[in-house]
């Protein structure tokens, strides 16, 4: 089969009975598998698939091995030449496999394509994970075509082009199977987020190309599997952004980013301790802490990654501070700040 179609999931029996039908529906059998990898599920997921969606191919983990190494098992059980990764809180549409299929048929160096991801909720919004495809700012900090930070823009048609993109998002991430592999797939210890952003930042060091491709659209709830303000989600995020920017970032630039990032982050903690957010702000703290003790232990993939690296210069990368220019500056827009780089 071209396309193997995996939805990762963990106790989501109701988003499965849900948003599962939408993707049989749109998803011809001749072209495609369906498979739900279950990462150790306890609320009857396992059962309710096995009664009411039989045709789709079931892997039962014994354990909840997270977003990145629940993948990357999932994906060494399979022979497709193109996988999706889909998340179970997401609704597709018809011929959605069809651009993005089209495109990584039309140029081998493309590794990786993402639909368009609006709002399940309000389907006239951008979706926060993803958007119109991920770009990243010279400290790491992520956004989109469509979000900047937690700003997110009414969909009326402006980001309607094919883009290269510097991250496509785990959400909903079409990819070539033998390239995720010979790559590294995500990193095991990032457990869940920013794995994909991680996997995309050696990618494109490594000369391949990512891709936003909106004439695909789907729709994603998002925050399905943690809660917003989940304190645990804080510690992921920093923790695993800080290791992604060691990993991946050119020697002459590290030391400096490194510095800035410890006071960035240390004004992150403050603003959650401001707001009343105790637990988030001390989740800083313990990202902090936990990236200094696997430092050692990444340094060996760090010269990895930069003996790999043939591109020494990104577009998709923000040259200048998203922080600095979202809220010193008042530039909310990705437009905004895009077309004063010259790159939009």
């Amino acid at each position: 089969m071209k396309i193997s179609v995996i939805i990762l999931n963990w106790n989501g029996k109701a988003l499965l009975e849900e948003f599962l039908p939408s993707v049989i529906a749109h998803t011809p059998a001749n072209q495609a598998d369906i498979i739900v990898a279950d990462n150790g599920s306890t609320d009857g997921s396992v059962a309710m698939l096995k009664e009411q969606f039989p045709a789709v191919r079931l892997m039962e983990f014994d354990k909840n091995y997270g977003f990145a190494e629940g993948y990357n098992k999932a994906i060494s059980q399979i022979n497709s030449t193109f996988t999706v990764l889909l998340n179970n809180d997401i609704e597709v549409t018809a011929n959605w496999l069809d651009a993005p299929l089209k495109e990584l048929e039309a140029d081998n160096r493309l590794a990786g394509v993402q639909p368009k991801i609006l709002a399940q909720k309000d389907k006239k919004k951008f979706e926060y994970a993803g958007a119109a495809g991920g770009w990243i700012d010279r400290y790491g900090y992520p956004f989109c075509r469509g979000r900047v930070l937690h700003i997110v823009e009414q969909d009326y048609g402006q980001y309607d082009h094919s883009a290269d993109v510097f991250w496509a998002s785990g959400a909903c991430l079409f990819i070539r199977t033998d390239i995720f592999i010979k790559e590294g797939g995500f990193d095991n210890r990032f457990f869940a987020h920013q794995e994909e952003i991680d996997l995309c930042w050696r990618l494109r060091s490594r000369g391949y190309r990512l891709l936003c491709v909106p004439q695909s659209v789907v729709f994603h709830v998002g925050g399905g599997t943690l809660k917003v303000e989940s304190p645990h989600k804080t510690f992921l995020n920093f923790r695993n952004n800080l290791l992604m920017v060691y990993k991946n970032l050119p020697v002459d630039r590290l030391r400096t980013v490194m510095r800035i990032r410890f006071w960035l982050d240390y004004l992150a903690m403050a603003r959650l301790l401001f707001t009343g957010h105790f637990e988030n702000a001390f989740a800083i703290i313990k990202a902090r802490m936990a990236y200094k003790r696997l430092k050692i232990e990444y340094k060996p993939i760090r010269e990895t990654n930069l003996s790999k690296t043939v591109v020494s210069f990104i577009p998709e990368m923000y040259r200048k501070s998203l922080i600095y220019t979202f809220y010193v500056m008042r530039k909310k827009r990705f437009s905004d700040l895009i077309c004063n780089n010259g790159v939009f």
